[in-house]
């Protein structure tokens, strides 16, 4: 099973999994301003696992298209739960709803937790646990 425990990977290796460019992460207090809640809520919602934040170069962001139209996509906290009852970590979870995968409309499933298969990468992260 996929667990990283590490943020920073060794030299040679795969680049960190998310959005590609600088411009596809929020840091915590973007995130607060952009769903207008205080920070407090924001870190709150980390821990309940209603949103995913990684450390990147120091500080923890959260893929800016988790947080669409000032909300946080509907389905996200039901699969950062599965993903966390499979043992996945933050990094691990990240790595997987970035996963490439061509049977999705958007190509991973990051990007189809914002469409209509969203239900599927629910289905398909239940899947992890057993």
């Amino acid at each position: 099973m996929l667990r990283v425990t590490d943020s920073v990977p060794a030299e040679g290796t795969a680049p960190l999994a998310g959005p590609a460019d600088a411009a596809g992460w929020l840091t915590l207090p973007d995130v607060a301003e952009r769903l207008d809640l205080p920070i407090s809520k924001v870190h709150q919602m980390i821990r309940d696992r209603e949103l995913i934040a990684v450390r990147r170069d120091g500080v923890r962001r959260i893929p800016a298209d988790l947080v669409a139209n000032r909300t946080v996509l509907k389905h996200l906290p039901g699969v950062l739960n599965l993903l966390a009852d499979a043992g996945y970590d933050d990094e691990a979870a990240l790595r997987w709803l970035y996963e490439p995968d061509d049977t999705l409309t958007g190509g991973s499933p990051a990007v189809a937790l914002a469409g209509d298969q969203a239900r599927e990468v629910k289905r398909r992260a239940q899947a992890l646990g057993f």
